[in-house]
């Protein structure tokens, strides 16, 4: 197991724990490592464990990620555990003749020896080939492609691109940002899936809608083409006060459930990251972004 791996491994256990500690099925939460500064070969460590999402928020240096990492697919229902029933773009399902959990081993991810530079052309025990073709449902389990996640504030000119090329987006706390989205978002594509960030600490230095704000902000962005608005988002300050993480993150799951009462559908609660997702998801996070806790400290940038 690499380093990585054993980390994704604790990480998952640490969600595990909390969700059960709260009364909630840890399936009901979802994991983004955010790779933003670390190279390739790290998502695809990652990946390898069963990790499918990621968040990055330098344009780019994502951009360069996903050129290198295009080929990789992962079992999904599988390896990772189904989450949702959604088919997403990108998934594709092997041949009849594929081997199913049912019938034999589990799928490698595809071209696995290509993407993380290994130069034998050797067969292993269990490795199979999905077929170019999209199969039937009946033909097998889905294979998913990356997902990738822009965390961050979000800059108008690097709109369509980020619209192009990510499924979702953590950072919206402007509706020129959402409406920018929106037209850039291709028409070929399933919807962008938008949180909009709210600034709960009241941090002037942070990104983020104020809370008296952020109902107007939904409203209006919820009735835009090509997104769709899943929920809220927070960075709150670094704290090691339980008492204060728990009262940041309640108060995002607070304004969720009051912009949910007012008539605009939200499912979203993407808060929580290494050092506090125990108390996020206490709160009612759906979506949590964790980095150093898998991938180590960060390597110095010049970002």
């Amino acid at each position: 197991m690499t380093t990585i791996a054993a980390r994704l491994q604790a990480v998952r256990g640490r969600i595990d724990a909390a969700a059960k500690a709260a009364g909630r099925s840890p399936t009901d939460i979802r994991l983004i490592a955010v790779s933003k500064t670390f190279p390739a070969t790290a998502i695809a460590d990652a990946h390898a464990a069963g990790q499918i999402a990621f968040g990055e928020n330098y344009l780019q240096e994502a951009l360069g990620k996903m050129a290198a990492l295009s080929d990789l697919r992962l079992e999904w229902h599988v390896a990772c555990g189904q989450q949702d029933g959604e088919r997403r773009e990108g998934d594709v399902r092997p041949s009849a003749g594929v081997a199913s959990p049912q019938t034999g081993p589990l799928l490698r991810p595809l071209e696995w020896h290509v993407a993380c530079g290994q130069q034998d052309g050797e067969r292993r025990e269990g490795d199979v080939r999905p077929s170019a073709g999209v199969a039937s449902p009946q033909a097998g389990p889905l294979l998913r492609p990356l997902e990738w996640h822009f965390i961050g504030p979000v800059q108008s000119n690097k709109t369509r691109q980020i619209a192009e090329r990510f499924q979702w987006v953590h950072g919206v706390d402007r509706l020129k940002i959402a409406e920018r989205l929106s037209f850039s978002r291709p028409a070929n594509l399933p919807p962008l899936q938008i949180c909009i960030q709210v600034n709960v600490s009241g941090e002037d230095s942070k990104g983020g809608v104020r809370p008296d704000e952020v109902f107007a902000l939904a409203k209006a962005v919820c009735v835009l083409p090509r997104l769709r608005l899943r929920g809220l988002m927070a960075i709150p300050e670094p704290s090691a006060d339980s008492g204060l993480q728990h009262s940041r993150f309640r108060l995002l799951r607070q304004l969720r459930d009051d912009i949910v009462s007012r008539g605009v559908a939200l499912d979203t609660l993407s808060m929580g990251m290494s050092d506090d997702l125990e108390a996020a998801i206490a709160e009612g996070a759906t979506l949590v972004r964790v980095g150093r806790a898998i991938f180590g400290e960060r390597p110095s940038s010049s970002h």
